[in-house]
């Protein structure tokens, strides 16, 4: 792009100047104009406070005639920081630094990079270099809070797990609303294998150069398919600089849990009992001794986090860069943790006098992942009067015990399937481990047209692929082998393979005050999926129980797309995009979809009339409206297809017939659809960008509309009328509007301290507002997740209503406001507390409101940040108070006894029908709250030869305010349910950064 500005601005320059050459018979001055790249075409060369200059020539080269030999003379162009000499001193090569300022207001949008002045969509850009965090091992955790209309949850607190991201809400019911990745001009996909589900988790932190999250349809729509939930382009680091530079980023974190989830000690529990439960008095301690053992302490370390990074990179003629990273993260679980290593190559020379540019970008990340068995449900119930193992005599540990010598409830010499397991055991017995591989990577060719530079060519071959090996099983001899049977010892592989090919022209042309600039493309994808070859075997390994067929799966994506860009003077400014696509998940009939956008975007402050406006510096007005499709509809790649399902299980074969191994493989039909479309989004957009006293004040409003219609989603059928229970189908509309503000301001700006604070608020509001299958059903679509076996789901998604609201049992109080036990209103009034009593409560996991804070100050060599982020108006089910509110269990009947919570106490419910008063809307509570999500502190070393030394500590996760009594009010379940979570820990982290 600067390339193109400079060539422009040369032309215009020389003609401008051909007659006004002065100076005819003054001071001469010659030589060239340089770059980190070469020679500098069009650079104005100019005698300051005149109108006497030239531009240089295609090999940089200029001669200029001045006034005298103190002439000051200035060196400028586009996209670089003005030099000024005089004329005495004017070395014969000048060369020019990129103005950083400007190359900040560039931002990447789709295809192509735009001046932020000359956005009209809704589009934020970030570069990852403002972000001052600790130990950051996902490049989600660099969004979080940072962005108005983006809300991420993080991952929990296991190794590899993914964070979850969405723009401006969900728009979809079934299909993802995980936004479009975008790697360096890649579309990435999900299926990363085993630790990878995040596809922000495939790059390394360090390598990212900044981000553009495209919000409205007005920037998305160029991606047509799966932009319904906005885009997110990723841009690494390339070679930059002259001369050769080594930097380097290394990072050791302790890793501990804030809080654990209270439940009764050993004394308190045993007290419970036997005032409470006397008859099951005699399951408490052992042999008369009562223990007290804190379960939750045993599963729980002290985690250690690793990070190391090395790049070496240049700029000069052949521009490139390499790094390597290794990462260790260790779970606060006794047994787990995720290792990454990964390798980033970037080339991007030019040939042809700049006229050809090259990028090759290549990524390869491996992984491996030990997944721990998430013991704390176990840890939560497990009787604390019992110890860890069983011993003999002499008090060692009798491993001749069943259950590898944990020790845990039998029943006849055999384990007691029923109870719950040793956490211990559930720790150290369970063996999940896999290896992923993956790579992603392109070749960009770009190519200016010589003779009609306004002319670009550009072609990208990408390439994102990954494999997974793996293993896991139980131990034998186990208490968690023994309750399965058979037990089984699986490996399993998964391979991802996702092909692009796109091309497209593009032209830019300015005449006079009007600029145009069109492109037009085409775009290949294919998709590849094994989702899963194992091998299933007796955990005896010696003999093979059955082979699960490889799940292999495919589908295309063909597209045509274009987009206009018009300005007038800076000040009128219009973009006009379409895509065609066409998705292989639907039949032909309804293959293409057609997403068009419109926007206009007016820089007011650019108005002759806004110039009296002095502590003005920027206010632009912008209109958008567009359309978005979304085919992305989880696992079934063909849901318009009739198809048969071969099971690989010998409980589903016939063993009369003659076949493989005696037996004949049952072949079951399966439900399709062969009227499911694309599901589209419209979007209407309005925002109004501001600046003032030189940008020390910038913010924007913004306002949103999205129309969602033709949902996709599950429905349940009548039997008889397909092949199955549930059909995907296209089935109503759902609404999404909001308001966002962001703002920024520096208060204070001086050679030696600077302090600048951010914030952004998102309000929101999502109603499904038609379900054409069931808007005359009482309780809409049934989802979310079954907490008992005879009452159904926690929630539905009904027509007037968020996705996910409650369907629960209405509480009854007594007239001190004290929930009164197994009073729930019957709502049919037949005397009978059942299914059918069950409302729509009005209440949601999704919160009305979603903010972020930062703010950073800089002292000399000092500098300080801090981040935080949060929620207003969210509600979780909180499933661990509602499972230990009360005391009643018909387990004390089969031969064991759990653990309670001290909030058993406060109720003091004995007797509660397990069923029923389970989903009383008691459990629902607001999940609002404020994260301080890091507070992180550093000092600067400037040394000699260009040594720069940072040494910097952190805290992060530091602190949680909320009235909400769980563990974490954040929870990456959709349908808000808050069961036994992995707890995210605390990190404190001592950081070091080196470049030279």
């Amino acid at each position: 792009m600067n390339r193109i500005l400079t060539l422009l601005a040369g032309v215009i320059a020389s003609m401008a100047m051909a007659a006004n050459v002065s100076a005819q018979n003054g001071y001469e001055v010659k030589g060239v104009v340089i770059d980190q790249i070469g020679p500098v075409v069009g650079a104005t060369v100019m005698e300051a406070g005149t109108s006497n200059g030239v531009s240089t020539d295609l090999d940089g080269n200029f001669i200029l005639k001045v006034s005298s030999k103190d002439a000051v003379i200035e060196v400028s162009c586009i996209g670089y920081t003005t030099q000024t000499f005089t004329a005495s001193q004017m070395p014969a090569t000048v060369s020019l630094e990129e103005d950083t300022k400007l190359l900040e207001e560039s931002v990447v949008i789709g295809y192509g990079t735009v001046k932020k002045s000359d956005m009209t969509g809704s589009v934020t850009s970030i570069r990852a270099e403002s972000v001052n965090r600790g130990a950051v091992t996902s490049p989600s955790a660099l969004l979080l809070g940072k962005v108005a209309g983006l809300n991420i949850t993080p991952a929990n607190g296991q190794p590899g797990a993914s964070s979850t991201i969405r723009v401006r809400g969900a728009a979809s019911l079934t299909a993802k609303n995980d936004p479009l990745i975008v790697i360096d001009g890649v579309p990435v996909t999900r299926e990363g294998g085993a630790g990878m589900g995040d596809p922000l988790a495939t790059i390394n932190p360090n390598d990212i150069e900044s981000y553009s999250v495209l919000k409205d349809a007005s920037a998305t729509a160029i991606y047509g398919s799966r932009a319904s939930n906005g885009v997110i382009i990723i841009t690494t680091k390339k070679g930059t600089g002259t001369g050769m530079h080594v930097s380097y980023s290394g990072s050791v974190s302790a890793k501990q849990n804030k809080d654990v989830i209270k439940m009764m000690d050993g004394p308190t529990f045993a007290e419970y009992i036997q005032t409470y439960r006397p008859d099951s008095a005699p399951l408490l301690g052992v042999d008369g001794t009562l223990y007290n053992t804190d379960w939750q302490s045993l599963i729980y370390r002290v985690g250690i986090n690793t990070d190391h990074n090395v790049s070496l990179y240049s700029g000069g003629k052949f521009p490139f860069r390499v790094s390597m990273g290794y990462n260790l993260d260790q779970a606060t679980i006794k047994v787990g943790d995720n290792q990454r290593g990964n390798i980033d190559v970037s080339l991007s020379p030019k040939f042809l006098d700049n006229h050809l540019s090259l990028n090759v970008n290549a990524k390869g990340v491996y992984q491996k992942t030990n997944w721990a068995n998430n013991p704390v449900g176990s840890a939560l119930t497990f009787d604390p009067t019992k110890p860890l193992y069983f011993t003999d005599a002499s008090g060692n540990i009798d491993k001749s015990q069943v259950s590898n010598g944990y020790w845990n409830w039998m029943s006849a010499g055999s384990a007691n399937t029923m109870a719950g397991v040793n956490p211990l055991s559930s720790v150290y017995d369970y063996v999940n481990y896999g290896d992923t591989y993956r790579a992603i990577g392109n070749v960009q060719i770009d190519y200016k047209v010589h003779g009609f530079e306004a002319l670009r060519a550009n072609v990208n071959l990408g390439l994102d692929m990954a494999e997974t090996n793996g293993t896991k099983y139980n131990t034998l001899g186990s208490i968690c082998a023994m309750r399965t049977t058979p037990d089984l010892y699986e490996t399993y592989k998964n391979k991802n393979r996702n092909t692009l090919l796109e091309a497209y022209l593009d032209y830019n042309e300015t005449f006079g005050k009007h600029n145009v600039n069109a492109m037009a493309g085409y775009s290949w994808q294919h998709n590849f999926v094994s989702n899963d070859n194992s091998q299933y075997y007796n955990n005896d390994r010696e003999r093979e129980y059955y082979i699960k067929p490889n799940d292999s799966k495919e589908y295309y994506l063909i597209s045509f797309f274009g987009r206009i860009n018009y300005s007038y003077d800076s000040r009128y400014l219009f973009t006009f995009t379409a895509r065609g696509d066409a998705s292989s998940r639907f039949s032909p009939s309804n293959r293409w979809g057609f997403f068009p956008s419109a926007a206009f975007a007016w820089n007011i402050a650019n108005e002759k009339w806004m110039k009296s406006f002095a502590d003005l510096s920027s206010l632009k007005l912008r209109l958008g409206w567009g359309r978005t499709g979304q085919q992305d509809i989880g696992d079934d790649y063909y849901p318009y297809i009739a198809r048969y399902y071969q099971s690989a299980s010998i409980t589903m074969q016939y063993p009369m017939l003659s076949g493989a191994n005696g037996t004949f493989p049952v072949l079951s039909p399966l439900a399709y659809n062969p009227n499911i479309k694309w599901e589209t989004t419209e979007t209407y957009n309005v925002g109004l960008d501001f600046g003032f006293l030189d940008e020390r004040i910038t913010g924007t409003v913004e306002a949103y509309y999205r129309n969602t219609f033709d949902l996709l989603n599950n429905i349940s059928i009548p039997l008889g009328s397909n092949f199955g229970k549930q059909l995907i189908s296209n089935i109503g509309t759902m609404t999404n509007k909001g308001i966002e503000l962001s703002a920024n301001f520096i208060p204070v700006q001086t050679k030696d301290f600077s302090w600048e604070i951010g914030g952004n608020i998102t309000f929101q509001d999502v109603k499904i507002t038609k379900l054409t299958n069931s808007d005359s059903d009482y309780k809409g679509v049934e989802v979310g997740k079954s907490m008992g076996s005879n009452i159904g789901f926690s929630s539905v998604h009904k027509a007037g209503y968020a996705p996910f609201t409650y369907y629960l049992y209405q509480q009854v109080y007594d007239k001190d406001g004290n929930a009164i036990q197994n009073a729930l209103v019957d709502r049919t009034g037949d005397g009978i507390i059942n299914a059918e009593d069950r409302y729509v409560t009005n209440c949601s996991p999704t919160p009305w409101a979603y903010y972020g804070f930062s703010t950073q100050l800089n002292w000399k060599k000092w500098d300080f940040g801090l981040n935080g982020h949060g929620s207003i108006g969210g509600e979780l089910i909180n499933k661990n108070a509602m499972g230990y509110a009360t005391s009643y269990s018909d387990d004390y009947t089969k031969g064991y006894i759990g653990n309670l919570s001290p909030t058993w106490l406060l109720p003091g419910w004995t007797d509660a029908n397990t069923e029923a008063q389970k989903y009383s809307d008691l459990f629902i509570e607001d999940a609002s709250f404020f994260k301080i999500d890091d507070i992180n502190l550093g000092y600067t070393f400037d040394m000699k030869n260009n040594l720069r030394i940072r040494v910097a500590g952190s805290v992060q996760n530091v602190c949680t305010f909320t009235k909400y009594s769980g563990l974490d009010p954040e929870i990456t379940e959709s349908d808000g349910v808050d069961t036994e979570i992995y707890p995210r820990p605390r990190l404190y982290t001592i950081r070091l950064n080196i470049t030279f």
